[in-house]
């Protein structure tokens, strides 16, 4: 398995890689100073395809959608041995899944997500591509959550709730009602402070 980009996100994953017993082969990171990360090579700008399993190790949704448009490439996932995920959840390729996280069945998750570390996902729930549901984050059961969203640490949200994309919800909001595309929310109740984009 391969790595792209040379971050905090990566050692993480390459953490769960290392406890998966999953080989990683190397990071690409187009910052040409970084040599190498955890005693792994950095081997400098990803300019070419790859036919290895390869994970995006960047945090920030944008940039990972944009990293994952460049090329196509085989991308693999990384679900750590403690997250309890239950068989009748749909995982798309690139997803990571950190320690503790609990993943109810029914849901379904989209391609590059992540999923934080303890954040705890309901059944019947829908996590759209590019999405990253912070650590200690809770989703009741059948909540809908849009392509690129980040929903915010220890952030909540109640059953059945609707979020739109590319949304931004605070660490610590409590969520009682839908949110469309865009929106910034924050507090307890969550309130709509802005709209990006």
């Amino acid at each position: 398995m391969f790595l792209y980009g040379a971050s905090g996100h990566a050692k993480v994953i390459i953490d769960i890689l290392e406890l998966r017993k999953i080989e990683v082969r190397g990071l690409f990171d187009d910052n040409p100073a970084i040599k190498s990360l955890l005693d792994y090579p950095c081997l400098g700008s990803l300019n070419r395809p790859i036919q290895e399993e390869i994970i995006i190790s960047i945090g920030d949704n944008n940039l990972r959608k944009r990293v994952s448009e460049r090329f196509l490439l085989n991308y693999g996932m990384a679900l750590h041995p403690t997250a309890q995920i239950s068989e009748r959840v749909r995982i798309s390729a690139g997803t990571v899944v950190m320690a503790n996280a609990v993943i109810n069945t029914g849901t379904v998750i989209g391609k590059h997500v992540i999923v934080n570390t303890s954040a705890s996902i309901d059944h019947d729930c829908i996590i759209e591509d590019y999405a990253h549901i912070s650590p200690n984050a809770t989703l009741c059961g059948g909540v809908s959550i849009g392509e690129g969203t980040h929903f915010g640490a220890a952030a909540v949200a109640i059953p059945n709730i609707k979020i739109g994309k590319w949304v931004v919800i605070g660490a610590g909001a409590v969520v009682i009602h839908d949110v469309p595309d865009y929106a910034v929310v924050v507090g307890n109740p969550g309130k709509i402070i802005k709209y990006n984009g």
